[in-house]
């Protein structure tokens, strides 16, 4: 089920000097992003509604070398987001990157889920980055330009039992993206989305209990995730590095799966 450990990537700079904020960066794909952003020379705010777990990400960074701030934010609280934007700039001076990773999967069948599951999934996944985008916007406009990423999943492209609220949700940040790509091209912001698969992190665990369980998930991955096992978060953090660096330079608007070949089936 695992994969060979590949040797730590060269560090050659590819943000080097990049003003980035990610949101959940406390664990999971949120945490592989910052840390890789932070290798590769960025300056790195690392935002998530557990203060805790932001600071935990930050400290880890600068222990090795690198440069973070911690921020608690929720952002479903659009002047929360706000708040985040203009601590980030008050310090940096400016803001190249936004990489809207902040989600919830609150599962069950759709006649069964309450008004406060919906409120909340819609809350984060889709006002979180609407939010996000607007704030970053008139920063990058002021300064030529930038990089937005934002996460949504496979299940932005496709759908799965159990998930239709999280589903509408991603489909969402797929058109969100789609739709600031058009808006700004010209004004040299991106903004590219990327859909992973199941990757082997607890915002997974809820889901996988309606599927008979984690370990009954693992032992059939293979039968919806063609190569055999769940991504890693750094997996996707190696896009995410890509998404927000120039070598990205002509990708906007662009819904990048990294899934394990689970939509080419």
């Amino acid at each position: 089920m695992g994969i060979p450990t590949p040797p730590p990537p060269a560090r050659t700079g590819r943000v080097a000097g990049k003003v980035c904020i990610v949101t959940g960066a406390g664990s999971g794909i949120g945490r592989a992003i910052a840390h890789r952003l932070a290798e590769e020379g960025g300056r790195v705010l690392c935002a998530d509604l557990s203060g805790d777990a932001a600071v935990r990400t930050a400290t880890e960074i600068v222990d090795q070398g690198g440069t973070a701030q911690s921020h608690t934010v929720d952002v479903s609280c659009s002047a929360a987001v706000n708040g985040m934007v203009e601590v980030t700039v008050a310090r940096w001076g400016r803001v190249d990157v936004l990489v809207n990773n902040a989600g919830v999967n609150l599962p069950g069948l759709l006649h069964e889920v309450p008004d406060d599951i919906i409120d909340r999934t819609l809350d984060v996944n889709v006002k979180g980055q609407l939010y996000g985008c607007r704030a970053v916007i008139p920063h990058m406009l002021a300064q030529g330009g930038g990089s937005i990423v934002n996460i949504s999943s496979v299940n932005g492209l496709v759908s799965e039992p159990f998930l239709t609220v999280y589903s509408a949700s991603k489909g969402a940040s797929v058109m969100l993206t789609k739709g600031v790509a058009l808006d700004y091209a010209k004004q040299n912001i991106r903004c590219n989305v990327i859909c992973p698969g199941w990757v082997d992190t607890p915002i997974n665990h809820a889901h996988a209990e309606l599927l008979g369980g984690l370990k009954q998930v693992y032992e059939t991955i293979d039968s919806f995730q063609p190569v055999g096992r769940p991504g890693e978060p750094r997996e996707i953090a190696h896009v995410a590095l890509f998404l927000a660096s120039d070598e990205a330079s002509f990708m906007t608007g662009s819904a990048v799966a990294v899934d394990g070949g689970m939509t080419s089936q």
